[in-house]
Formats: structure tokens, sequence, C-alpha cells
């Protein structure tokens, strides 16, 4: 009697497994099966495939020129200072003991202190008098400290309530600060990011009509394939599959295309613009796109393409009904 129910059990199991073997065989079989026939529809897909690519590089492009403009930013930020010139009675070591204090300011991110002399040797060196200030008999220049606050770019309230800290310590002349250079960037880098979530959402609405009316077409020189495989009893789903991983492929093949063309432009942008950086004394790294912003653009792409394909299936296939 156990023999019997181990037997039954074994069978059960067996069957199971073989369903999901089924499942998965017939899902290989639409996945290559759809990959050849876009490959022996070939002027038409390549066609449908540039076009989406193109759709999908000027998205990715646009991210990317955000990307390296927040880039661009950062290095900018690192010289927009928040200079504190102290009382012409503070001495320098009183000042490099303020400099410490300051320090201690979770809201700092780095502290400089500029010497009185170092304040005038500069001054001598960048402002052409230095004759006319070897007459004077004392150094008129006060002891600067130089304050580089974190996130300048993002927090503008932040830097306000920071100011008013310094500008009311008792060693400090006055504190001075571009406010409106900062405003001004802050608001460009926003409008850039909303400007490209906007192309994106644009771009990818026509890669899922592209992909839309690519497979409606697709659906309509097969649509005797669809009424006999209806007529057999087959399901909407399993009409689906090929078409849907059509729309996949078309999808991942034109995200790679648009990858390969960022990358292309870039690499051909790169070396003008290691050119002007240097000529700026700077020095500025193009950024492509990572590993996972591949991926994501890969991923993005395909299912954009899928949800196009389901939609225009999903609508199509209520209409073809056997006569």
């Amino acid at each position: 009697m156990k023999q019997k129910i181990t037997q039954s059990n074994n069978k059960g199991s067996i069957s199971f497994l073989e369903k999901v073997r089924a499942y998965l065989i017939l899902h290989a079989h639409a996945l290559f099966s759809s990959l050849g026939r876009i490959s022996r529809n070939s002027f038409t897909s390549a066609m449908t495939i540039i076009v989406m690519a193109i759709a999908i590089s000027l998205a990715s492009g646009f991210y990317l020129l955000v990307v390296n403009m927040q880039q661009l930013t950062g290095k900018i930020e690192s010289s927009n200072q928040i200079s504190l010139f102290l009382k012409p009675s503070v001495s320098d070591n009183a000042g490099k003991k303020l400099a410490n204090e300051i320090r201690k300011n979770s809201a700092v991110a780095e502290v400089i202190v500029i010497t009185k002399q170092q304040a005038l040797t500069e001054f001598k060196q960048y402002s052409g008098f230095g004759d006319a200030l070897n007459v004077l008999d004392s150094n008129p220049l006060p002891t600067v400290i130089q304050v580089l606050p974190k996130n300048t770019l993002d927090d503008i309230q932040a830097i306000n309530s920071l100011m008013l800290t310094f500008n009311q310590l008792a060693k400090v002349d006055f504190a001075q600060l571009d406010m409106q250079w900062i405003q001004r960037m802050q608001t460009i880098m926003d409008i850039m990011q909303r400007g490209v979530f906007i192309l994106s959402l644009l771009l990818g609405f026509a890669v899922i009509v592209i992909t839309g009316n690519t497979i409606r077409l697709e659906l309509q020189n097969r649509q005797d394939e669809v009424l006999v495989a209806k007529l057999v009893g087959a399901t909407h789903a399993f009409i689906q599959r090929p078409f849907l991983y059509t729309g996949f492929w078309l999808g991942f093949i034109a995200g790679v295309l648009a990858w390969l063309l960022v990358t292309s432009m870039l690499f051909i942008l790169q070396e003008p613009i290691e050119k002007l950086s240097v000529l700026y004394n700077g020095s500025f790294d193009l950024s492509y796109l990572g590993f996972s912003d591949i991926i994501s653009l890969l991923s993005l792409s395909s299912i954009l393409s899928v949800i196009g394909a389901w939609i225009v299936l999903y609508y199509q296939l209520q209409q073809i009904k056997p006569k």
C-alpha cells in the first residue's frame, strides 16, 4: 500500500515537472521564433528599431547632459565659498582659533584661513599696485576665513541661516557670498531635470506607439493564422505570446542601439571637451552610462515595447472573431 502511494506521489511530481518544462519550452520557442521572424523582415524591422533607438537615445542623451552638468556644478560649487572678513583688530592667531570653531559646524565642509600677509601677497600679485603698497607702513588687509558650505546648490535657506550665524560672530566684520548666483544655478538645474523628465515621458510614449503600430501591422499580416488558432480553441494568452516577444526584441535591440549611439556621440565629444577644460585650467571627466544605467535603459526600453504590443493586442484580438 505504501509503495502504491509513493508511486502515485512520484507520478504527481513528474507531471508537475513536465508541465513546467512544457511551459518553458513554449516560451523559449515563442522567444526565438519571434526573433527569427524579425530577422526575416529585416528591412521593416530595421526601420522600426532605428526610429525607436533615436527616440531612446535622445532621452538618454539629455539624461547624461544633466548628469554632466551636475558634475560641473559640483566643481563650480567647490569655489563658491563664503568669505568671512575679520575685523582689522583681530590677529591671525585669533582668526585660526575662530576657524577651528567654525570647522565644528555640521553644515560646513571645509575651512581655509588666509592670513594678512598671504592676502597682501595675493593682492600685490593680481592687483598691479605692488609698488604703491610698499609705501604703506602697515598691512591694511584683514584676516579672511573662506568657508565652503555643504550642499551649496541644494538648500538656499540653510546657506542664508549660515550667513546670518557668521555675521553675528564678534570677530567677523562682514560675510560675503553671491546668493543670486546660487539661486540662478539651482533654478537652471531644476529646469533641466524637469525638462529631461518631460522629454523622457514623451519619448517613452513614442516608443509605445511605434511598437504598437508595428505589432498591429504584424497582426494584420497574420490574421488568418490567428483565426485558425481561435477556431481550434487557442486562448488570447497563447496567441499574444509570440507578438509580445516580438515587442520585447524590438525594444531590447533598440535599447542596445541607443546605448551605442549615445556612447559614440560622447566618445566623439570627449576630446574637444577635454581640450576646452584644459584651456580653462580645469579637469572635467565626461560621464558615460554606467552598468546600472545600461541595465535600466535596456529594461525600460523592453518594458515600454511590451506594453505597446500588449495594448494593441488586447484591443485587436477582441475584434478578430471567427465567422
